[in-house]
């Protein structure tokens, strides 16, 4: 299909300039004009591009791109990366926050829904805008039972700071880096925070509130949007899809 046709598809449907992102979101770089095969990632890197190229793909489409706000120099990992992009034609197209967000393919939406629970409301205040949602069990779980199925169904490494709540009945998802909604999780009585790292900082502040928090992996839990987006474009425009699974571990 014709490669802006698709942009602005996406564009659309994922609400791209309505959030306040530090991220470039929409088409990073420019390729090919007509897209037959789709890969999609995680992150934008030497090892993504090269797959994607192997792959014969004329557009990688990912959650964390490779310009956040601009770009002064065009050296070292930069032209690497760009050169990559430009002599193989590949377009790069980048949806950060408003994958997150979306409540169709959106990685918040997606962890919800790992636990069989519907998305009640929106969750995780970010300049201004919710970027996450909340769910509730109809009976309140153990909290190590809660792991266990995100554990299982993720295929990764879960840690539970178990400092409110340890049976939960209300769940706030943010995929990635969403202990900022830490203070907002405790206020609004949300029992579990599930996201996807954890620092010395956050530790602090989930202790003192106190707040219960599930972590995940940040590339883990961010997988989910964007493999839900590439089924909805497979499904949509019969083009052909693959995704390139490069995990980091963290």
């Amino acid at each position: 299909m014709n490669r802006d046709d698709l942009v602005a598809f996406l564009d659309e449907y994922l609400q791209i300039s309505a959030y306040p992102d530090k991220s470039s979101n929409g088409l990073q770089v420019e390729g090919k004009e007509e897209v037959e095969r789709i890969a999609f990632a995680v992150d934008t890197t030497l090892r993504t591009i090269e797959r994607a190229v192997k792959g014969k793909a004329d557009m990688l489409i990912v959650h964390h791109g490779m310009i956040w706000g601009g770009l002064n120099y065009v050296t070292g990992i930069h032209y690497k990366r760009l050169k990559a992009l430009i002599e193989n034609g590949l377009n790069l197209y980048v949806a950060h926050l408003p994958l997150d967000a979306h409540p169709e393919v959106g990685n918040n939406v997606g962890l919800l829904r790992l636990l069989d629970l519907e998305a009640k409301g929106p969750f995780g205040e970010y300049k201004g805008m919710s970027i996450g949602f909340h769910g509730e069990f109809d009976e309140a779980q153990p909290i190590e039972k809660v792991a266990q199925i995100i554990a299982e169904k993720l295929d990764t490494t879960v840690k539970t700071y178990e400092f409110g709540k340890k049976e939960i009945k209300t769940v706030g998802a943010i995929s990635g880096a969403g202990a900022f909604a830490l203070e907002e999780a405790h206020r609004k009585g949300i029992d579990l925070l599930v996201t996807g790292e954890f620092t010395h900082a956050d530790y602090l502040t989930a202790i003192d509130l106190p707040q219960s928090v599930l972590v995940a992996g940040h590339y883990k839990t961010e997988t989910l949007g964007v493999k839900a987006l590439m089924g909805l474009i497979k499904e949509k425009f019969e083009v052909n899809v693959f995704f390139i699974d490069e995990p980091t571990g963290l």
